[in-house]
């Protein structure tokens, strides 16, 4: 057979003859990302130290958790230009850990990541995970990855416990912040972005937004806009 003819026969091959993503597969992030292609109705797909996690179909309440996160973030973002907000976005951190955070926030110019193709590169200043119990892989495989990569700041909202926990980068290792007397996080990365625990799990929508409004009207938060202005 001629090398035209080989060529020919391999574009031939269809999609159905790549194997399915499994969990627990060890790949090389190319092999990932060819099985990955070949299956369009699989929404997230991650590999974390060369191994694939497929999660299971979304539930309501981790959608639910989720919205109210990106809404969050993005009110932060309509506040603070030169941020990029990802929703489950492919993060390429390095050769063998691809990931699918939840939620991203980066400094678009001049900060940790770089946008390469249609993919993320680096790592997020600020990434949330919506988990569903302390014995996820987000708080586990995961977040090993995370503080190694150099994520500054991750936060991991668990919704059978209700309970948040917030990791700041802190020479190499991840320590837990806790709320302050008002009760409120408030984030390093991102002056401003302030967070209430209490009120993001008892669905006090309104109420976690007013804090955060009152976070972006701080003068940090001020000398934060404008920094990410001049540098932009």
């Amino acid at each position: 057979m001629s090398v035209r003819t080989q060529e020919k026969a391999k574009k031939r091959i269809p999609d159905a003859a790549i194997p399915a993503l499994q969990n627990g597969d060890h790949l090389t992030r190319a092999e990932f990302e060819r099985r990955y292609h070949a299956q369009p109705h699989l929404k997230k797909a991650e590999l974390i130290e060369g191994v694939v996690y497929v999660p299971s179909p979304v539930g309501v309440e981790h959608s639910s958790r989720h919205a109210t996160v990106i809404g969050w973030l993005g009110t932060y973002c309509a506040a603070t230009p030169g941020l990029l907000l990802l929703d489950n976005a492919t993060v390429r951190l390095d050769a063998e850990n691809e990931v699918q955070p939840d939620a991203a926030l980066c400094v678009a110019e001049g900060g940790q990541t770089k946008a390469v193709g249609s993919y993320l590169h680096g790592a997020p200043e600020l990434v949330v995970e919506v988990a569903i119990s302390s014995a996820a892989y987000d708080l586990h495989e995961k977040m090993r990855v995370y503080r190694r990569a150099g994520v500054r700041e991750y936060v991991i909202l668990l919704t059978l416990e209700r309970e948040t926990i917030w990791y700041q980068l802190d020479e190499g290792r991840y320590v837990a912040v806790a709320p302050g007397a008002d009760g409120l996080i408030r984030s390093q990365a991102f002056p401003g972005l302030h967070f209430h625990s209490d009120k993001f799990w008892a669905d006090d929508v309104a109420g976690l937004l007013a804090d955060l409004r009152a976070g972006i009207a701080t003068p940090e938060h001020e000398a934060f806009r404008q920094t990410l202005q001049s540098s932009s």
